[in-house]
Formats: C-alpha cells, structure tokens, sequence
C-alpha cells in the first residue's frame, strides 16, 4: 500500500518524505528518513514539517507483538501530530467492527470487536477520534477490505489463490469457499487515501476505500484467476479445524484462526459514500485480477 500512496501523491505535491526503518525511493526526489516509531523522538522528527502524515504500518501478524507495539505507535504519531499541527490519515482494516456486522459493512457499522486483533485495531480508532475531540488533532481513518494486487505480500487472495494458481499448484480458501467475500483493489485504496487526504472537508470522520461492490464468492475468485491463467481451478479448504490443527506447528497460521468469522460468513463491503461524493468506480474484479497476474 504504501509504495502506491507515494507514487499518488505525486499528483498533490512535491515533498514526500518516506519514514521506515529502511526507507527506499518510489519517487526519484523522495525523501528518505529512517525511523522506529516506536521511538517518540524519532517520530516528532519524522512528522516535524509535514502537512499530512498517513500512517501505512504494519506489523508482523502476531497479537503479542501487536499488543505491545500498536499502542505506543499510534500515541507517538498522535503526539507528534499534535505537536506539529500535521493532519493524520490512518490506514485501518475492518477487525474492529462487530461479527454480525460482516455481511454488509459501512461506515456506520458497530465498532464491538470480539478477537484480541480486533480490540487492538478499535482501541487505537477510539484513541485517535479521543485526540480530535480533546487534543486539537484533525484525522480520519481509512478503512479497506481484505486486500489483493499485484506486488501484494500479505493479502490471502494473492497469497492463497493468484500465487499458487501461477505456480500451476492448488489454490486454498479459509473457511468457506461459497461465502461472498469482498476485496479492495491496491491501486484503488492508493488513490483514494491521497485524495482524501488533500480533501480538507474530509477529515474528522471514517471513509471506505472503494472497493467493486460485485458480490463475488470464493469460488467465482478461483474460477477467474484459473480462467484467466488457463490452468484448472483447484483448490483446497483451510477449515477451523484445520486451522487449529496447523496451529500446533505454525505461529503464522495459529493466528488466523480467531479471525474465521469473517470467512465463514459473508463478508461485503460497502464503499458508496466515497464513491458518490467523488463519482469514483472501483475497478472490477476482473480487471484487478487481470492486473494482479499480468
């Protein structure tokens, strides 16, 4: 995600500082600023200056280290924001919305999250819109969908499904393959975080990154990333048994397993508030899979 915000904020400005621990160009005048944010001093020289600080981290898939660290992160960005008079612009995922909430999402849906990920992610929601009401700090959260494209590392329809069909191996599914399951195009998600971040009306409230609202099911993902590689549609399923079985010898994958209620049920995403207020179409399903092998 992040290599796609900084080529689209290209479009708004000229002054792009990357902050990692090892920061590389995706523009060629980038500015380059190394940093643990976990570090308060380092993360006040990193926003010191700016405009608009997106905070696009990720952190290993693992609730121990997400319990320790995403606290301290998000207070250190907060704090510095604050500090510099810099707007926040957070990139979130859907894990703090309640489980009967999954099969029709919007921006209104009930933050009640049942999973020790879920509670992490809404805590820092709730300490972000705490420092707007109390502290001066002007934000918003951006919230996507799983994720896929092309150069996607994370995402378990890249991981699961477009990966393993190119290698001409059998696909896998968690759960149910039968359940509707939207995903947010990168690219999509890329434009419109700079975009909402240079939309001055549009701080201060939670946005939808445009996601195609095609009601596509696990199978219909596998047949066309099959069909468009000309290799047979195999698969297997990562059921909770599975899963928990698994778990015994993988830390990776004993960690999907309290996150199933979003597979095992269906799971859409609803995006119409960004896309009438900005005329904005996703990118259909299939194009982005086209894209996302090419």
């Amino acid at each position: 995600m992040a290599i796609e915000l900084a080529k689209e904020l290209k479009k708004y400005t000229n002054k792009i500082r990357l902050v990692s621990r090892n920061p590389q160009k995706i523009n060629a005048d980038d500015e380059l600023l190394p940093a643990n944010l976990l570090d308060k001093a380092a993360v006040e020289k990193a926003v010191e200056g700016s405009d608009v600080v997106y905070l696009t981290a990720g952190l290993k898939y693992d609730i121990k280290v997400w319990q320790r660290d995403w606290p301290l992160i998000m207070q250190n960005v907060i704090n510095a924001c604050v500090k510099h008079h810099a707007k926040l612009v957070f990139f979130d995922n859907v894990y703090s919305y309640a489980p009967d909430e999954i099969p029709d999402m919007t921006e209104e849906s009930r933050m009640a999250p049942v999973t020790k990920k879920g509670k992490v992610r809404a805590n820092l929601v709730r300490n972000i819109f705490d420092s707007v009401k109390n502290n001066g700090l002007t934000a918003m959260i951006t919230r996507s969908a799983d994720f896929y494209g092309a150069n996607v590392s994370t995402g378990f329809l890249n991981i699961g499904v477009i990966n393993n069909l190119k290698k001409n191996k059998k696909s896998f599914w968690q759960s149910d393959v039968n359940r509707i399951h939207s995903f947010t195009y990168v690219p999509d998600a890329a434009k419109a975080v700079a975009l909402l971040g240079n939309t001055p009306d549009a701080y201060n409230q939670t946005w939808h990154l445009p996601t195609s609202s095609e009601k596509w099911t696990g199978k219909d993902f596998i047949n066309q990333v099959a069909a468009q590689l000309n290799v047979r549609p195999r698969y297997y399923i990562l059921s909770k048994f599975i899963i928990s079985l698994l778990g015994f010898f993988s830390s990776d994958i004993r960690e999907l397993n309290e996150m199933q209620y979003q597979n095992d049920q269906d799971y859409f995403f609803d995006s119409r508030k960004f896309q009438q207020r900005f005329s904005f179409n996703p990118t259909s399903y299939e194009e982005g899979i086209r894209q996302s092998v090419s």
